[in-house]
């Protein structure tokens, strides 16, 4: 404890250990679930039967599409918040490894939907 100049009282800064941020956690999970069901997408898309399976991979992709971009989102706002400059009571955000990944994930995911979307309509036309 320090004395404050010219009182008779003291200063007590705290230390706030880092918290790892929750945007960068579920840009993670959502980047996952992402590929996963872009996975799905592909399966359904390579074996369903004629334009009942192109209706099913859609709306499989449309899912994959929508938790693809939110891990998009997600991690941005993750990798901003994380590396925001915060003053030494604040509270400290770490997880940029996690918020990164997310974005890779979420975007290979959504990728890959599109691309089982695609392959279900060409196994169609063909």
């Amino acid at each position: 404890m320090e004395p404050v100049p010219g009182t008779p009282f003291a200063m007590v800064h705290l230390d706030v250990p880092p918290v790892t941020s929750g945007l960068a956690v579920g840009s993670l999970v959502a980047g996952v679930i992402s590929i996963l069901v872009s996975f799905l997408v592909i399966c359904v898309g390579s074996v369903g039967g004629g334009l009942n399976g192109v209706w099913a991979a859609g709306s499989f992709a449309t899912l994959g599409g929508l938790t693809g971009a939110g891990a998009l989102v997600a991690g941005l706002l993750g990798v901003r918040q994380i590396r925001r400059p915060a003053p030494a009571p604040a509270v400290r955000f770490t997880g940029r490894g996690l918020a990164i990944t997310g974005i890779s994930c979420g975007g290979i995911g959504l990728l890959l939907s599109l691309l089982g979307v695609g392959l279900a309509l060409l196994l169609t036309l063909a």
